[in-house]
């Protein structure tokens, strides 16, 4: 592919003008169209790089490869709209608290690109810090609370077992007394987790790698991947044929159907992921709570919801559909950690895609067709590493090697057993 000999610079638009409340709500009354964030394209023939998947891996990928590599002839394509699918489906919490070192180092260079995303992009994407505490429930629980700990600690990172009274302190309302059907044991807390706000990173990438020169096309489904030779040479689209030599699978949930177009075998299964969120109250929950044993956790946007999650159903399925066995579930597993919830009401629930590998940890590089690469396989955490993964997915590119921080995530470790076991701190970790 072609590149400029001087690359951009990283994105840095002009600083947004500053409104009074008052000129704001005049311009909305009177304003019939706002400037446009991204824009609309006509389908070119051929691209440099083709990207299937306009969540946040694909969009995070295409800016890094034109703000970091100067590679802008990109096309982001999806068959529905900007973050319809596992972006804008998660509960959007961050940590870096993992259980293998290759898992850690990589979670961490991702929540330190979240932390500086705002300024980066120059759009406020709602980052919080809150902390992020996993309880434990059993005394298998809290040895591996503490294993987990120490290897964060060797890498760097802020991270330790606390006891139920410092769990109290930290969540007054979480019930630690010592008898009831789980008690807490301890917990492992980790300072710098917290939550962001997922479509609002989806746009911020979306609105940096336009101006960059990279094309967004929504409603634009890949139907098929040509490849002759053992080498990617075009996709085909619902609009029309494309010809490139360098596609990237960043979807979720669909990532084993477009890797069959081009002839890639993967040791993913989809299954649904459920959450939901309760009627606004006054802010008391300044903590991300995790438990593992009751497979729920649970954080407060600032407006005020609670937002719930579980582990993945039990089963294999495409389906986004919500079901009443995980709400009646959830509200029982959530009622054993805060009894005092039981007034609130749920306003709504609904389900993501989740794909997951056998040992719990991306897919992300090459694979055997050449210039076909995946950034796949992440399970129930992949909006946790969505920076990391598109600096790193966009280097792999650019440079045509593989960077060390996901070199141990590549295709070929299931072949030689080469296994990155992250079920420990990944199952229900969110």
């Amino acid at each position: 592919m072609t590149r400029p000999d001087n690359p951009q610079p990283s994105f840095r638009p002009p600083l947004l003008r500053r409104y009074s409340a008052a000129h704001l709500a005049a311009r909305g009354l009177t304003q019939r169209r706002w400037p446009r964030s991204w824009r609309d394209h006509d389908l070119d023939s051929r691209y440099d790089v083709v990207i299937i998947g306009a969540g946040l891996h694909g969009l995070a990928t295409a800016y890094y490869l034109a703000a970091n590599h100067g590679i802008t002839n990109v096309a982001v394509v999806d068959k529905g709209y900007m973050g319809g699918g596992g972006s804008g489906r998660n509960t959007a919490i961050l940590r870096s608290n993992y259980l293998t070192p290759e898992g850690v180092r990589f979670y961490d260079r991702s929540l330190r690109l979240y932390e500086d995303l705002a300024a980066e992009l120059n759009y406020n994407v709602m980052f919080s810090r809150q902390g992020h505490l996993t309880l434990a429930h059993n005394d298998g629980a809290l040895r591996t609370m503490r294993w987990r700990a120490e290897v964060n600690k060797v890498q760097g990172i802020d991270s330790e077992v606390i006891d139920p009274r410092q769990i109290k302190e930290l969540v007054p309302h979480l019930d630690t007394s010592t008898d009831t059907r789980y008690p807490i044991l301890g917990g492992l807390y980790h300072p710098p987790g917290g939550t962001i706000r997922h479509d609002a990173v989806v746009w911020g990438y979306a609105r940096a790698a336009d101006h960059l020169g990279v094309q967004v096309h929504q409603n634009t489904e890949v139907t098929g991947i040509d490849v002759t030779d053992g080498k990617v040479t075009g996709v085909e689209t619902t609009r029309g044929d494309i010809a490139t030599g360098t596609v990237i699978n960043c979807t979720a949930g669909w990532s084993t159907i477009i890797s069959e177009m081009a002839g890639v075998e993967m040791p993913v299964t989809t299954s649904p992921l459920q959450a939901a969120v309760t009627e606004p109250v006054k802010p008391f929950l300044h903590t991300v709570v995790v438990s593992g044993t009751l497979h729920v956790y649970v954080s407060q946007t600032d407006r005020g919801e609670l937002v719930f999650g579980a582990s993945v159903d039990p089963f294999t399925s495409f389906s986004t559909r919500g079901s009443l066995a995980f709400a009646e579930g959830l509200a029982g597993n959530v009622l054993k950690l805060m009894p005092a919830l039981s007034g609130m009401r749920l306003l709504r629930q609904w389900a993501g895609l989740c794909d997951m590998t056998p040992d719990y940890s991306p897919i992300m590089g090459p694979t055997g067709v050449d210039g076909f690469l995946v950034d796949v396989g992440w399970g129930t955490y992949g909006f946790k590493a969505g920076p990391v993964a598109g600096e790193a997915m966009a280097d792999t590119v650019a440079s045509g090697r593989v960077p060390e921080i996901i070199a141990d995530f590549g295709l070929d470790r299931f072949s030689s057993g080469r296994l990155v076991g992250e079920k420990g701190a990944a199952a229900v970790g969110h």
